[in-house]
């Protein structure tokens, strides 16, 4: 049961509790107030820390994670290629020994020429034609990208027209077209390399 209360006795408990140290529920906790206010401010003057530079073994990875060309690299079919030392116009040229042939004679290595796109970032483009005249009348062609993976891994990623001889009007199916993933092997005799830039 709630009762009513004049003015004067309102004023004298509201009296009596600050002098007691107490406050009515009608009173605003200062305290409260204040702490909310503090709050604010130092979450609006709150500085983010500054985020550690790179450290000397990532930039040192970094300065290396360009992909370059140059080297014997191996595909998934066992395929084996040298290109030479680009030169200053992007132009290459090189070897290609195939791990498979429907060819009747025995597989020799073949000339390969190319281009490569010169990228800052380090991933060029390239595109390269192998004549296989050394055991067969077909020639293919070549275009990919060079890439670098997470770890630092140089990847040659691939794709391939090849020609076979036919008659002029019998030339269905005289064109085949499939990928290739290429990745480097190490060192530098002729089953083996070693890149331009002397990082193996």
């Amino acid at each position: 049961m709630i009762k009513k209360i004049s003015f004067t006795v309102a004023l004298g408990l509201a009296s009596l509790g600050a002098l007691s140290g107490q406050k009515l529920l009608c009173q605003e906790d200062g305290n409260v107030t204040e702490g909310k206010k503090r709050a604010e401010e130092e979450r609006a003057t709150k500085k983010t820390k500054p985020r550690p530079g790179p450290t000397p073994g990532q930039q040192r990875r970094a300065a290396s994670s360009k992909c370059i060309l140059t080297g014997l690299w191996k595909n998934e079919l066992g395929s084996k290629m040298q290109i030479q030392e680009v030169n200053s116009d992007g132009t290459f040229s090189g070897e290609y020994r195939t791990a498979v042939s429907l060819a009747q004679r025995p597989i020799q290595r073949a000339p390969l020429n190319g281009s490569q796109h010169f990228d800052e970032a380090g991933q060029p483009t390239f595109g390269f034609t192998v004549n296989w005249k050394s055991f067969s009348d077909s020639t293919t062609v070549f275009t990919g990208q060079c890439f670098v993976d997470e770890n630092g891994k140089e990847i040659l990623e691939t794709m391939w027209l090849l020609r076979e001889k036919a008659e002029a009007n019998d030339d269905w199916g005289a064109t085949r077209v499939g990928k290739d993933v290429f990745t480097r092997i190490k060192g530098q005799n002729v089953d083996e390399s070693v890149r331009s830039d002397g990082a193996l």
